[in-house]
């Protein structure tokens, strides 16, 4: 009776194994996409909570210019996952723009950190997040065919 319920447990297991790697880039992919839609319009319409950190950190440029273009920026990565053949376009511009958004861990620790390095403000925790949104980003790119494969692909069907 035990060896009959450890197989039933193992084939459950293969099913949700096969489930979840079915559905889990396609997961990651859109969830990604909306996350950069969403916190971009934030930015473009004034309403981000991250626009005060971003005005203290880009002190350079206008806030006023700046955030709604970095807004557009981000929504467009994020449309650019949303829509699938777009994928490494999105890629490209979440590279060029991750690394500013660890800038304020350099040029404002005192806003980032309650003690440093290690106990993080609310601040600081919403900029390391941004470990966790690169890491989906990668498995994404992960995920896709090498382009000869594509066009291989197209050249046999």
């Amino acid at each position: 009776m035990k060896w009959f319920r450890l197989t039933q447990l193992e084939r459950l297991d293969q099913k949700l194994i096969y489930f979840l790697s079915s559905v889990s880039i396609a997961a990651v992919r859109l969830t990604l996409g909306l996350t950069f839609i969403w916190f971009g319009l934030l930015k473009v319409f004034g309403e981000s909570p991250a626009n005060d950190l971003i005005t203290k950190t880009i002190y350079w440029f206008n806030p006023d210019v700046f955030i709604p273009i970095l807004g557009i920026w981000e929504a467009v990565i994020g449309l650019f996952f949303v829509i699938k053949p777009m994928i490494r376009g999105g890629l490209l511009l979440l590279a060029l723009q991750m690394p500013g958004t660890f800038l304020p861990l350099v040029l404002l620790p005192e806003v980032c950190f309650s003690n440093f390095p290690f106990a993080l403000t609310l601040e600081g925790q919403y900029i390391v997040k941004n470990l966790v949104l690169i890491s989906a980003a990668l498995v994404v790119g992960g995920s896709l065919l090498p382009i000869q494969s594509i066009a291989f692909r197209k050249l046999v069907v």
